[in-house]
């Protein structure tokens, strides 16, 4: 059966199974964006857009006068891009899929868009095929590909008409955004489209029912592909494959749908930024944190970063990826292919939470008690219940509980001057 062009229709094709059994991704925020390295990546629109004055004092300081931004492409170099070493990295990071920025609104294409003549990573700045590269480095290392594309661009003369007109009139769809989309597909082969400027216009602007029917029914990675929410302006959270509803969601309790939340471990951007601060970074225990939280919400977690100009993922990133591909080495188990258990976190603390595989059980938590026994009180235990603990050899102890559930005696963990390495997971079987 094929799928109609309305939402009636897409909305009830199934989610390929790869993304929910995934639960981790890495996003890459990289553009000429990365050149100023200031503010975040949305530096044009601050600058030129909303004519912000401690973005106009930023370029009056730095940059010659009548400096475009245009003339920052050129400085968008990737000297040092090397794709199969940031393959190699987000492998270690534990990541299943990697998200790549194709088109930020700015407009500028990592890759030869035939539609973006002179504003493209081929005929200006890098002269490479960004997106070819990290794509043919990934599939080697057997990591999902997904392609983040801006429907909008903020300044497009084809674009700013047609806003004019109220969104009555398509240029800029039928010339710009569909042509980009195609061509990404039929080129790249992507297993996911993170799509992203759908705020100001309406479906019937997009064409995105139309495009989505087509990728569903036709295109080449019909049966794999997966999508996510942002394709209209009354979309998000509604309509589309999976659930993004805002940057950073958090949800509180469990949803319906499949859902997924991207955060980036600069806290105040998305793009690189050369003059970030230690203290504006997220910490390895958060990113934990906010994963744990995620996936027990049945959600997948994206986690970005911002490559600078030349490429370099800066080593304090790096640092971040490897720490929860080291926790993800040992509690992965928690994690990956994963489902929601029936209760998501214990109520008391907000520290304990649950994950589940069949009748398998485990309880992550993020906080090492005081005195070492660990208490559960949503589990029902059983004589037959097993209890271990993901990295540590041997059986716990366990006994019932007073109250409910159980209290676990996790093994004793030497006196040290550093506070201990965030979650620890606890695997429960033969409890309900």
């Amino acid at each position: 059966s094929r799928y109609r062009p309305d939402w009636a229709s897409l909305d009830a094709r199934p989610l390929p199974a790869w993304f929910d059994q995934a639960k981790v991704g890495v996003f890459v925020h990289w553009g000429v964006f990365s050149v100023p390295a200031w503010g975040s990546e949305w530096f044009w629109w601050h600058w030129q857009g909303e004519h912000r004055a401690d973005y106009e004092r930023f370029v009056q300081r730095r940059y010659p006068p009548d400096t475009t931004y245009a003339d920052f492409a050129p400085h968008f170099t990737a000297h040092d891009f090397q794709p199969r070493e940031w393959a190699q990295l987000f492998q270690r990071a534990g990541a299943r899929y990697v998200v790549l920025t194709t088109k930020h609104h700015e407009g500028f294409t990592n890759w030869g868009s035939p539609v973006s003549w002179n504003w493209n990573s081929l005929d200006t700045g890098p002269h490479r095929d960004l997106v070819g590269e990290l794509g043919q480095a990934l599939r080697e290392s057997n990591i999902r590909y997904g392609l983040y594309h801006s429907l909008l661009e903020w300044f497009n003369p084809l674009y700013l008409a047609d806003k004019e007109s109220g969104f009555k009139t398509q240029n800029f769809v039928l010339k710009k955004t569909m042509p980009e989309l195609y061509d990404l597909v039929l080129k790249y082969k992507p297993d996911l489209i993170w799509s992203d400027g759908d705020w100001e216009a309406p479906e019937s602007y997009w064409n995105s029912t139309s495009f989505l029917a087509w990728l569903y029914n036709d295109s080449p990675v019909k049966d794999a592909v997966v999508v996510n929410d942002r394709w209209c302006n009354n979309c998000s959270c509604n309509h589309g494959g999976y659930y993004n509803c805002a940057d950073k969601y958090k949800p509180g309790t469990l949803p319906t749908h499949k859902w997924e939340m991207c955060s980036s471990i600069d806290k105040l951007s998305w793009g690189y930024r050369s003059n970030m601060n230690i203290a504006e970074l997220m910490d390895e225990a958060s990113i934990i944190e906010e994963l744990v939280q995620t996936v027990s919400f049945g959600g997948n977690y994206l986690l970005n970063v911002g490559p600078t100009k030349e490429g370099v993922i800066v080593p304090i990133f790096q640092e971040r990826l490897l720490a929860l591909g080291r926790w993800l080495d040992t509690n992965g188990e928690a994690i990956y292919e994963s489902k929601p258990w029936r209760v998501q976190m214990e109520n008391s603390t907000g520290t304990v939470w649950y994950t589940s595989k069949g009748p398998v059980v485990y309880a992550i938590f993020l906080i090492w008690p005081r005195d070492n026994v660990l208490e559960l009180s949503s589990p029902a235990p059983s004589p037959a219940t097993q209890v271990t603990m993901l990295g540590f050899a041997g059986t716990l102890k366990w006994q019932k509980s007073p109250g409910k559930g159980l209290l676990v005696t996790l093994p004793y963990m030497l006196p040290s001057p550093l506070p201990p390495q965030s979650g620890w997971t606890v695997k429960l079987e033969g409890v309900k």
